[in-house]
């Protein structure tokens, strides 16, 4: 089982020297030069947001710099192997000052570590935020109403720039819902397929992608997100079966992956307003 770790706790793990507060940190990465380049899994419960440069980045991004944001989140598995020191600011946040704020907000549920690649512009606008937590942080006496409400102002911005992500990447992503469709259709066309009823969770690890980022990049692109693709497409494969099968209603919704008949038939109604007695009698 992974050591969890708490704020304090997992700044000393890392080489990092930090206070005792277990509320909210801020740290500079480049003051710290023997931080830990590599570690096995650990579990984090608190919020980390950090924006780092001077790494390797994989191509294709497209007019990209050499900087990045990512956030964890309390109860995430975090795991790493760097080649060498690189360089930045971390805000570490408890749990509690931030989940009313960052249930808001879908990237902070994205549990793979989808980095967000900056542009040079998105790069020096957080730079200049964390910039500015850090020196309110060295301040005797420093505000955390004013540390946090600066992290909301990068959590804020973080939503936008994802968004570009998305755009700037479509070539990319336009395969993920392409790839999402051929499974979608390959779910219950396979005589190997386990007759469950299928997830969200199901096709973003066919993705390699976290569910939250998933559910946005199929979102951004179809205007729906994932769950009604599938339901959707659950209905379509219920109906044909209605039509052109002689098989009992009642055997359709356990092949369709349903535990109980009834559950498939309040299902049905509810996405076509009749029963699904009623539509195979039409």
């Amino acid at each position: 089982m992974a050591k969890k770790f708490n704020i304090p706790s997992f700044l000393k793990y890392i080489n990092v020297k930090g206070s005792s507060s277990d509320s909210i940190q801020v740290i500079h990465y480049d003051q710290h030069k023997s931080i830990m380049l590599k570690s096995e899994p650990v579990e984090l419960d608190f919020y980390l947001i950090a924006i780092k440069n001077n790494i390797d980045v994989q191509p294709p991004i497209e007019e990209m710099s050499a900087s990045y944001l990512f956030l964890d989140k309390p109860g995430n598995m975090m795991e790493w192997d760097l080649s060498g020191p690189f360089r930045g600011y971390g805000i570490f946040v408890n749990e509690k000052l931030l989940k009313k704020y960052a249930k808001d907000y879908t990237f902070t549920g994205y549990n793979r570590h989808e980095a967000l690649f900056l542009t040079e512009r998105e790069s020096k606008l957080l730079f200049d935020l964390f910039i500015k937590a850090y020196e309110e942080y060295g301040q005797n006496e420093f505000s955390e109403d004013v540390l946090v409400s600066y992290t909301m102002l990068i959590l804020s911005y973080t939503q936008n720039f994802y968004e570009r992500q998305f755009q700037s990447r479509s070539k990319i992503y336009n395969q993920v819902v392409a790839n999402f469709y051929k499974d979608l259709d390959h779910y219950y066309s396979s005589i190997e397929q386990e007759r469950t009823l299928p997830t969200v969770a199901y096709f973003a690890e066919r993705s390699h992608l976290s569910v939250n980022y998933f559910g946005d990049l199929i979102k951004h692109f179809t205007g729906k997100p994932p769950l009604e693709h599938i339901h959707q497409y659950i209905i379509q494969i219920a109906k044909e079966r209605l039509r052109q099968t002689k098989l009992t209603v009642n055997e359709i919704a356990y092949d369709l992956g349903f535990e109980y008949p009834t559950y498939f038939t309040r299902f049905f109604r509810s996405k076509t307003g009749i029963s699904p007695k009623a539509y195979r009698n039409q």
